[in-house]
């Protein structure tokens, strides 16, 4: 079973907000316990993970945690972080969907209860560390793996859940900076709306789906209608393999498209194993909901040496390719208690 069948059909019951695990639900004799929440950017099987991260410490660390998971972006994230500071939460972590413009919701979270972000930084806000990876490094780890598939070049079109997250345009930029063997540099950004030509890639084009997920393969089978000659897909947000997979499938192109992912799906892992997709970069979701919920429950209790000098807390990209799959399958299996 895909770890996020349960929760998808929760979302369909359930508008706008998912609370899973323990949640936060303070039992008999615990009342004088910290609650602290952990807010995610949107639904997905990643996040499944995270939440048996997050309430893994919270029971090591006796603390309680809201996992919340908006169904809208930004304007649900405003909405579950406001109830979570409405009762007097002593820390939130978040992944900030639109960091540039929660400045306020930030400023809010931090005045109020302490204040971290994961998987996604918002640096310029008054977060005190950031937990996660090198969104840019990972990038180009996923230019990396297309061109050992593709040494020759071709063209490629990027798929994405959202931009102006700051992940998520380091992910891209990181992918288009290796195709095009450019020195690194976080800070370049390269527009969406034009074609962009190296020596041997093309990146034809970015398709952003906002989260949704039937949006998600209807843009895959656009691209493949619009760039009939399309060598390459990748797809940077943890559905976006398995909705390009399932477009390519339809089409009958599987033997033409080389697809490159991102994170975790079971369906992406089994089709390493099927050899239908090179590779994928993961992260480890379940860190980051376990090291947040840890680094949280230490400021609740005044202990501040859990927050390092360089305020971030590195938590690898990984590739995994046919060589490795079954191995770190099997250790997703385990931390989730299948």
């Amino acid at each position: 079973m895909r770890l996020f069948k349960h929760e998808i059909l929760l979302i369909i019951l359930i508008a706008g907000t998912l609370t899973l695990g323990g949640c936060g639900q303070k039992q008999d004799g615990a009342a004088d316990r910290p609650t602290v929440g952990f807010v995610t950017n949107g639904i997905a099987s990643f996040w499944v993970i995270a939440d048996k991260g997050a309430n893994d410490a919270a029971e090591e660390f006796d603390v309680n945690v809201e996992v919340m998971m908006p169904s809208d972006g930004p304007a649900g994230q405003r909405r579950l972080v406001q109830d979570l500071l409405a009762r007097g939460v002593d820390g939130i972590a978040i992944s900030p969907s639109d960091p540039k413009n929660q400045g306020g919701l930030l400023d809010e979270i931090a005045a109020n209860a302490d204040l971290i972000t994961h998987d996604s930084d918002a640096p310029e806000s008054s977060r005190l560390v950031y937990v996660g990876m090198d969104n840019y490094e990972a990038g180009r780890m996923c230019g990396r793996l297309l061109k050992k598939a593709m040494p020759d070049g071709g063209s490629v079109v990027l798929f994405i859940g959202l931009l102006g997250q700051l992940n998520a345009d380091l992910r891209r930029q990181g992918v288009i900076d290796e195709l095009l063997d450019r020195s690194h540099d976080s800070s370049r950004r390269d527009p969406v709306d034009q074609v962009i030509e190296g020596d041997k890639y093309t990146i034809l084009d970015t398709r952003v789906d906002q989260f949704d997920f039937a949006r998600a393969k209807g843009q895959a089978e656009d691209a493949l209608a619009r760039y009939p000659d399309l060598d390459a897909m990748i797809g940077l947000f943890v559905y976006n393999p398995p909705q390009i997979l399932e477009a390519v499938r339809e089409a009958g192109k599987l033997d033409q498209i080389t697809i490159v992912g991102f994170d975790e799906d079971d369906d992406t892992l089994q089709a390493i194993k099927d050899g239908t997709v090179v590779g994928t970069v993961v992260q480890n979701p379940y860190r980051y909901g376990y090291e947040s919920v840890r680094v949280l429950a230490a400021l609740a209790r005044g202990d501040r040496s859990v927050l390092p000098e360089s305020k971030f807390i590195d938590i690898p990209a990984r590739e995994i390719t046919a060589e490795n799959v079954d191995a770190f399958w099997a250790e997703l299996k385990q931390l989730v208690g299948e």
